[in-house]
């Protein structure tokens, strides 16, 4: 096949005709595959939508103490958050002012840090503090230079950041969260368990599934399918691709009882209490009546994606005795429904490839993920606003 030139690429698909996505759902059918195994497609998300947004990268207590760091690969780009010893958290580009060599790895604590390539140092708060050897140069003085600050905010322990140059005011975005959401108090709790899965399909679909109501009884029947109960007329879409529901679900065991009892301060909710919001671009909340659940999902490629699933818990319940045996329960139970999922998306990555495919039509129970199209396709500029 010859090769494609970049614009031309993403001309085709953004050529494409996509009236049928966005046409009524009654009407609806399915995306065209090129927005799930186009490369170049791929490369513009990054741009459009991931370098804009404000995205969910970790738990407060993961960079708790002062001297905490915490380095991570965020769609390729690198960033180190770190606690400096009077406490202030920071968001850093992991990248050393001189090659570029990541001056963080992994997670610790430490008091600086230092390029391990030529020993340039920098202290927690990203100044520079050491250049060797570089006196000679008389174009370049290390005062006031540091480390690029990356936007960062905190809402309940759930920690963002925010490449762009000047992003939506953290407290702007966050706002229907909180008043939405603050009821479950994540505050109160604490990370128990941080959980990555790769997956070989494009990160739409685990965005469309994680939202799927419709496979939930066929697919995950022996997990948690029968226990699951949602009224399609408690699903909320709001402007931006924003989706909240609420249903009746027994806890996140194999049982569907919860080993620790309700959250206290949504004790009124009873056992079956079930919710679901989704934030975009890639962030996903599930709460039941005893634990709150973060999923992150990651492009890593055009057909691969990591998912990040964050298990908090009430503080209180850590001091159990038996605390991690019981945790353990919940996270084996994650991977379960989790790996129920993954033949499936792999199934549905390779279909886009096929020369057989052709989109098909949505069920009135797919709502969910015919909103998110949309909004996706308005983020994107393809067949609509840009």
């Amino acid at each position: 096949m010859r090769e494609r030139s970049k614009a031309a690429a993403v001309t085709d698909v953004l050529a494409a005709d996509f009236a049928p996505t966005r046409s009524p759902l009654e009407r609806a059918r399915h995306a065209p595959p090129g927005i799930y195994s186009d490369p170049e497609i791929f490369a513009l998300e990054k741009e459009r939508i991931f370098m804009r947004e404000w995205l969910f990268v970790a738990r407060v207590e993961e960079v708790e103490n002062p001297g905490d760091y915490l380095a991570l690969r965020v769609l390729g780009e690198p960033v180190v958050l770190a606690r400096d010893q009077a406490g202030t958290l920071r968001a850093f580009a992991n990248v050393c002012l001189h090659r570029g060599v990541e001056v963080a790895c992994g997670k610790g604590n430490a008091r600086a840090f230092k390029c391990p390539y030529h020993g340039w140092a920098y202290g927690l708060d990203g100044a520079l503090r050491g250049a060797p050897l570089i006196d000679d140069n008389q174009c370049f003085s290390k005062e006031g230079r540091r480390l690029r600050e990356i936007p960062l905010g905190d809402w309940s322990g759930n920690l963002f950041i925010n490449f762009a140059r000047d992003p939506v005011p953290f407290a702007e975005f966050i706002a229907p969260w909180q008043q939405e959401y603050g009821f479950l108090q994540p505050e109160r709790c604490r990370l128990a368990a941080k959980i990555p899965v790769m997956l070989e399909c494009n990160w739409k679909f685990a965005v469309e599934n994680l939202l799927d109501i419709y496979h939930v009884r066929v697919l995950h029947a022996k997990s948690f399918g029968a226990q699951f109960d949602a009224d399609r007329k408690n699903i909320r879409l709001s402007p931006g691709g924003v989706v909240s529901y609420y249903y009746r679900s027994a806890a996140a065991v194999p049982e569907g009882r919860s080993l620790f009892g309700r959250m206290p301060w949504i004790d009124e909710r009873g056992d079956n209490f079930g919710l679901t919001f989704r934030m975009p671009p890639n962030t996903h909340m599930f709460a039941r009546c005893d634990q709150i659940r973060y999923l992150t999902i990651w492009p890593v490629a055009v057909d691969r994606c990591e998912i990040t699933c964050y298990h908090l818990f009430p503080k209180e319940h850590f001091a159990l005795p038996d605390f991690e045996t019981r945790a353990q329960v919940y996270r084996d139970y994650q991977i379960t429904v989790l790996e129920e999922d993954r033949s499936m998306m792999t199934s549905l990555q390779r279909a886009m490839t096929s020369r057989n495919y052709v989109p098909g039509p949505m069920a009135g129970i797919e709502a969910t993920i015919h909103h998110v199209l949309g909004d996706y396709l308005d983020r994107m500029g393809i067949g609509g606003r840009t």
